[in-house]
């Protein structure tokens, strides 16, 4: 069985960085920014809560 982890990593990281632009974009201070920056690393696990949280599961 082939081993896909580097295509994966290669995904959230793409993932990470158009998220960490995303919201430092829209920072209006250093804490936003950081606060941005912690909230582009824990992206999908926001995006998977939601989506199952509207499925109800």
């Amino acid at each position: 069985m082939k081993n896909d982890s580097h295509a994966s990593n290669a995904v959230y990281g793409l993932g990470f960085i158009g998220a960490a632009i995303y919201f430092i974009s829209g920072a209006t201070g250093i804490w936003t920014g950081v606060l941005g920056l912690l909230k582009a690393i824990v992206w999908p696990a926001i995006l998977v809560f939601g989506a199952l949280s509207r499925l109800g599961l």
